[in-house]
């Protein structure tokens, strides 16, 4: 008898087909038939026992009880499913981010609605026929205010200047009605009258602390809206095909090996989300900026701005400016009357002007501090948790969804077999995948759809920096097709010292884009300026000529 060398049979055994589990024949595909079944396809060709896997395109080509058709179906599954993990977790971004803006928003609309209810009720009483023969005057303003806070095209500043003109005309029109005042008799008199403060400071007063509240407001409100809708485009991106066969080879390939007990090592399934979620990452940066700048900016809604106490007081400050008009307007009269001439006497006569106060009623702020002030530290709690979010994706997938094991578990699915997973995990971003043992990344097309995304996100931070340190900046609607400059002043200064041009400030807002957000606004006394426009087209140009070299 010939006895063949120990060697011989040692590679005998090395070159047989491993087996998923040693020692059996054919195992069962039970499991791998009720999840297939379950997912919603035919058991029809579906093996009932093990079966060789030399057909297999995606997982490792030992027995298996997937076949080729088995094997699509399941990556395309994997694709729909995992896609949907990044649109779950996506939507629970927006409905935060989404809530804060309703409570924001419902709670400023409120208190500037309280403002106006509270001047509707007093003013009659107050001031009678001077009120109620000008009430448009007053609902324009309110109107304007609104308009203004809810991103219309007009410009604040001018919008409180005109509030002032009509009143100071309607009021002296009213105090002198033995005179026939003609228009331009009016246009004379508003010249000289302002020269002399006939309501005193309160419309100065009024116009620097309104315009920083509301451009503060407003921007803010507008953060919240503009980070829920990078969210949601951003979850909408579909995966690579490289991407898509990683996916299945991480959640199903187990299953066709008959492992569907056998987690996936968590490292490995951390390798394969970083590779899918590259470009996702990439918005970490400008996401921590908006995050922080939305912090900044609350702290100045319930601080220096003190948007509760303007807003809440608008209607207070008009009674104060009128009552000036009216403690000094024999003066004004004559200095007006000096200026522009003596108008003529009126031929109807004139009704008693004192339509003066009827009676003495208490004007009472309408702000509510503490509700601002729980309002802004819930914010700034669930913004703070946010500023991650791009790069704990992955990890937060990998152990909730994909249910990876434990970090020292040496029996997981390696995406090959049952064992440790030795290669180290890949840092987050598009650059750090060149080495991914997982996801073939090409790291020289950078997806384009979240690069406009990166483009918001700076344009955003960028406008919350300006309205951070009082000034404004308008914002008109556009297409998908971003192009702009700039980030807060809650990034690091070697970064935004860059973005933001030092140049004296003029009145006139500067002109950048924004999704379905308009309108115009003032600068303050700030020196800061956002870029020019050629700058900005520059900027443009760099994050899109990129794309056309490396093709």
């Amino acid at each position: 008898m010939r006895v063949f060398p120990w060697g011989f049979w040692l590679l005998c055994v090395a070159s047989a087909p491993a087996r998923a589990d040693s020692g059996s024949k054919a195992r069962s595909c039970a499991e791998v038939r009720q999840l297939y079944g379950a997912k919603g396809f035919s058991l029809s060709g579906v093996p009932q026992a093990e079966i060789s896997g030399e057909h297999l395109r995606i997982c490792p080509q030992g027995y298996t009880c997937c076949t080729s058709e088995m094997e699509e179906n399941f990556a395309n599954k994997s694709r729909s499913e995992f896609e949907a993990m990044v649109k779950e977790a996506g939507r629970s971004v927006q409905a935060t981010l989404t809530a804060q803006h309703r409570s924001f928003d419902s709670y400023f609309q409120d208190l500037l609605n309280k403002s106006e209810k509270a001047l509707y009720d007093a003013f009659p009483s107050m001031y009678g026929e001077l009120y109620t023969q000008n009430m448009k005057v007053f609902k324009d303003l309110y109107s304007e205010l609104r308009r203004y806070y809810r991103s219309s095209n007009i410009n604040l500043e001018e919008a409180l200047n005109e509030f002032w003109t009509r009143l100071l005309e309607r009021l002296f029109k009213l105090m002198n009605p033995q005179y026939h005042i003609t228009d331009e008799y009016l246009d004379c008199m508003v010249k000289h009258a302002e020269q002399h403060k006939p309501f005193g400071e309160v419309p100065r007063d009024l116009k620097v602390k309104a315009t920083r509240a509301f451009i503060a407001a407003r921007s803010y409100a507008q953060g919240f809206l503009v980070g829920s809708d990078v969210v949601k485009k951003v979850s909408q991106v579909s995966l690579s095909h490289e991407c898509t066969r990683a996916i299945m080879k991480l959640m199903y390939c187990p299953h066709c090996r008959g492992m569907s007990s056998v987690r996936p090592c968590n490292n490995y399934c951390l390798n394969v989300v970083k590779g899918c979620l590259a470009n996702q990452a990439d918005l970490n940066t400008e996401w921590k900026y908006l995050m922080d700048s939305l912090i900044v900016v609350a702290d100045r809604i319930d601080g220096p701005y003190n948007v509760d106490t303007v807003i809440g007081t608008i209607h207070m400050r008009i009674a104060e400016a009128i009552s000036n008009l009216q403690e000094n307007k024999d003066s004004i009269t004559a200095k007006v009357f000096q200026g522009c001439g003596n108008p003529k006497i009126s031929t109807k006569g004139s009704s008693s002007e004192d339509k003066k106060r009827r009676g003495k009623v208490t004007l009472e702020p309408k702000s509510s501090a503490q509700a601002l002030e729980m309002l802004v530290l819930d914010a700034k709690g669930n913004l703070t948790a946010l500023k991650t979010y791009w790069i704990t994706l992955p990890g937060s997938l990998c152990s909730k969804k994909v249910m990876a094991s434990s970090v020292s578990d040496d029996r997981c699915w390696n995406g090959m077999t049952k064992g440790s997973y030795l290669p180290e995990v890949m840092g987050d971003g598009l650059a750090n995948q060149i080495n991914n043992p997982e996801v073939e990344v090409d790291i020289t097309k950078p997806d384009m759809t979240i690069r406009q995304q990166i483009m918001q996100l700076k344009i955003m931070t960028n406008r919350l920096g300006n309205a951070n340190i009082g000034n404004d900046v308008d914002f008109q609607d556009t297409s998908d097709d971003m192009s702009g400059s700039g980030s807060g002043d809650s990034c690091p200064d070697d970064v935004c010292g860059k973005r933001l041009s030092k140049s004296p400030s003029t009145r006139q807002p500067e002109t950048h884009a924004i999704p379905k957000q308009s309108g115009h606004g003032v600068n303050g006394a700030s020196s800061r300026s956002l870029p020019s426009a050629s700058l900005l087209l520059l900027l443009s140009v760099a994050v899109m000529a990129p794309q056309h070299l490396w093709r």
